[in-house]
């Protein structure tokens, strides 16, 4: 397969920094097909980061779960991927998680706190050391597996929703052997070896392996600890895994907590909240939970309340605002005997708190859906609304065409200034210059017959 560049901007053939191409291979076929990434393992060390790394960037870059088998260094992206696509994903990943900000040298290392939640980043080059200015959804998953906790051990099983099963089998069978293995994975030593790794995986006696680490009950519990710290304040664990379902599932749980211990009028549980759903991929999705959370029959007053929550979620982001409507249509449908003669009213005010743009606005009147209602029902909101929407129109083309008068008079007022300017000028120069000459002339005169 040959070897390239590890930064393939450089194009100097003696560039020492060399890593294998990507080699991909298809496996299976219709809902079943995956692409293994058969020489990740090398490509991985050749980079400095574990295999896991940029497997989990191509799932998330792909919007496709990943599945890691460390033992036979099976690193794999469900569905059909190209080898030349991967390789250009792996160049954002390495652009973004190995060249150093200073330098763009590759000889870095990731600094991460578990316990803080932070990534550093560390260049042996230059010597920069300094936070990762990368925001990205990897980040999460980084974070939660440290490179230097047991690397080895990185994506182990499968999956990772396939060991939370199989924990849960062994707790309900009465052995703990299993939960064992789960949180040893978590923190045996990073100079374990692989046959001590194959060993164990193979049910070999503990006693036979040579820990490097306390191993006891209190010990394990400790160090699972910390690496939890940093990511006590979110939801998601597996979240790459999951279903769209299953994430706004989470989020509503999330904000339903939120809203019912009264913290959403607070600056910081806007940001998290916010945070939440980037890190789950639902950010536009997020305002129908919102909608469906926030707003009763009292929503006149509700919309007051939480605008600045609203606008966080809202603000430029008209796909957004397009789901937003989805969820007051909901809302209308639900309280229609309270709700739907004040259609306009309600529209008018989202209109006037800046929550929904004029553009989505007058995009949503243009057809009628039943994705979110019966199609009788989103008939009749759309005709409720129809004042206001008419009253938007209008008011477009008003502006429109005040513009165009504007744009009129301004031209021509300019070209009349500058040609009676152009005229008048030389004329108020000759007045006030002949005047001196005539006082002068007359005030010689005046002077010759008084001598």
């Amino acid at each position: 397969m040959g070897t390239v560049n590890v930064n393939r901007n450089v194009a100097d053939v003696f560039y020492r920094y060399k890593m294998p191409r990507i080699n991909a291979k298809v496996e299976g076929k219709g809902n079943g097909i995956k692409t293994v990434i058969v020489n990740m393992a090398d490509v991985a060390r050749a980079i400095g980061r574990p295999a896991t790394y940029p497997t989990k960037y191509f799932g998330c870059e792909l919007g496709a779960q990943t599945q890691f088998d460390y033992k036979n260094e099976r690193f794999i992206v469900n569905g059909s991927h190209d080898a030349n696509k991967l390789q250009d994903l792996l160049d954002g990943f390495i652009r973004k998680f190995v060249l150093c900000p200073e330098c763009d040298n590759p000889e870095t290392d990731l600094i991460v706190s578990s316990k803080k939640g932070t990534i550093s980043q560390g260049c042996k080059a230059c010597g920069f050391h300094g936070p990762l200015e990368v925001n990205h959804k990897v980040n999460t998953f980084i974070i939660k597996n440290p490179p230097n906790v047991n690397p080895a051990n990185q994506g182990a099983s499968l999956t990772e929703g396939k060991r939370k099963a199989r924990a849960k089998k062994g707790g309900e069978n009465g052995d703990d052997s299993n939960a064992a293995d789960s949180t040893l994975d978590a923190s045996t030593a990073a100079d374990d070896t692989i046959d001590g790794q194959a060993g164990r995986m193979n049910g070999d006696d503990d006693e036979d392996v040579n820990w490097t680490v306390d191993t006891s009950e209190e010990a394990v519990r400790a160090r699972m600890q910390d690496l939890t710290d940093g990511a006590k304040n979110m939801t998601v664990s597996d979240d790459f895994d999951k279903t769209e379902k299953e994430r706004l599932d989470i989020f509503y749980e999330l904000v339903k907590k939120k809203r019912d211990s009264g913290e959403l009028e607070n600056v910081q549980t806007h940001k998290e909240l916010f945070t939440e759903a980037g890190l789950l991929d639902i950010q536009a999705k997020s305002t129908l939970v919102l909608a469906e959370l926030l707003f009763t029959a009292n929503i006149v007053q509700e919309v007051r309340k939480h605008r600045k929550l609203l606008l966080r979620f809202t603000h430029e982001d008209l796909k957004a605002q397009k789901y937003l409507i989805g969820g007051l249509e909901q809302i209308f449908s639900l309280h229609a005997d309270k709700l739907m003669e004040k259609v306009p009213n309600i529209f008018k005010l989202f209109y006037d708190t800046d929550i929904l743009d004029e553009k989505t606005i007058l995009e949503w009147s243009q057809k009628v859906s039943k994705k979110y209602v019966s199609k009788e029902v989103a008939a009749q909101i759309h005709e409720k609304a129809l004042p206001f929407v008419k009253w938007l129109q209008e008011a477009e083309e008003e502006e429109s065409s005040e513009d165009e008068d504007d744009s009129d008079v301004e031209i021509e007022y300019d070209d009349r200034a500058k040609t009676d300017s152009l005229r008048k000028e030389p004329v108020k120069q000759e007045v006030k210059k002949s005047k001196p000459i005539e006082e002068e002339e007359d005030g010689d005169d005046l002077n010759i017959d008084e001598i």
